[in-house]
This record gives structure tokens, sequence and C-alpha cells, in this order.
């Protein structure tokens, strides 16, 4: 005879559905595909800024660039590794990424203090909102690709889980908008695009883990 303990077990059974396997591949692929969406809604929105279309680009300008590029590619590589998590395995490649961004930041603050001058006014302040603001809307479409990867997986820190998230949202937003955005000096790249970083990330830390719990 068929007892209470097998009929349950028979409806959880029945109640089983086949779910695709969270793969590095798909999500870098998911990565990848938000932040040219973020890309793309910049370019259609708001625009590129002259320089980038004619080529003459500063050197400053490719070099900042390009370190909020790894650092978002280093999060988003993160994330994605934690919402599988493995036994023995470690997530600390990122804090390098973040080592080498925040040079940006020490740089403008070293060279304000050497040059004793108006640098806060030198890296307008007004843009520099605007740079924060919309870095960080357009860090919203990576941290949503992000997060909704980190629910159908398991992370088992979700506090590091959305504060990585935050960091590669910031990174990959700002990296977006910098395509726009007019001002190449030390100063305004520094302060501006790196506050967009540290205020995704700090949201994502407050944010993210109360979505993601399982």
């Amino acid at each position: 005879m068929r007892n209470d303990n097998q009929e349950f077990i028979d409806g959880l059974l029945n109640d089983l559905r086949p779910t695709r396997p969270l793969t590095l591949q798909r999500g870098l692929m998911i990565a990848s595909g938000s932040a040219a969406l973020a890309i793309s809604v910049m370019a259609l929105f708001i625009g590129i800024q002259p320089a980038l279309i004619t080529g003459s680009l500063d050197p400053l300008f490719l070099l900042a660039s390009g370190l909020f590029l790894m650092l978002g590619i280093a999060a988003s590589v993160t994330v994605i590794g934690m919402s599988r998590p493995h036994v023995g395995t470690t997530h600390s490649g990122w804090i390098w990424a973040v080592a080498m961004a925040a040079l940006l930041p020490l740089t403008a603050v070293v060279l304000g203090f050497a040059k004793e001058g108006n640098e806060f006014f030198q890296s307008q302040p007004a843009q520099g909102m605007n740079c924060v603001i919309n870095g960080s809307m357009l860090g919203l479409i990576v941290g949503g690709a992000l997060t909704m990867w980190l629910r159908r997986g398991a992370p088992t820190s979700s506090h590091q889980a959305g504060l990585l998230t935050g960091i590669a949202a910031g990174s990959l937003g700002i990296f977006a908008y910098s395509l726009h955005c007019p001002y190449d000096d030390i100063f305004h790249i520094g302060l501006w695009h790196s506050m967009a970083v540290v205020v995704s990330a700090i949201a994502g830390r407050i944010v993210v883990p109360t979505l993601i719990r399982w």
C-alpha cells in the first residue's frame, strides 16, 4: 500500500521541470549583451562625443575608459561565477581590478594637493553630477541583468554578490557614458566618473541581497 510519504514524494516529482544549466558562456553573453544595450541606449538618446567619431582621442580618456571597462568585466565574471558556487573556489581576482581603477581618484587627489589650485571647479562639478547620474542609470541595465542571473543561481555570499553587481554596473555604466562625456582631464574623471562606480557599488550592496535571497 502507498503511504503518505510516497504520495508526498510523487507530488514533488510531478512538479519538477527541466531547467537550463547556468554556464559561464551564457552568463558572459548576458553581461556583454546588457553592456552593449547600455552603450546603444546612450548613443541613441544622448549621443557620442565628436572626438570619438573623428578618432582624435586623448590618451587619458583611453586609459581611464579601459580601466573602467576592465573593472566592469572582472566584476561581472566574478558575479557570474558566484551564481554557481563550488567547494574551494575563491572570488578575489576583482580586487586587483579595483586597485588599478583606484589609481584614477588617487592621482586626482595627489595632483590636487600638489597644485594647490581650484581643481574641484576644474573638474566641472555640474557636468560631473550628470556623469554620476547618467552613468549610474545606464548601469542599471547591467545591474538588472546580473541580478536576474543571480536569482537563477545560488550565491552563498549575497552581500558580496550585491557589492560586485553594483561595481560591475557602475563601471560599465560610466564606461558607456564616457563615450559621450566631453571632459577628459584627470580631475573630472578621477572624481566624478569614479563616484558613479562608488554610488552603484553602495546601491548594489544594499538592494541586491534583498532580491537574491533563496
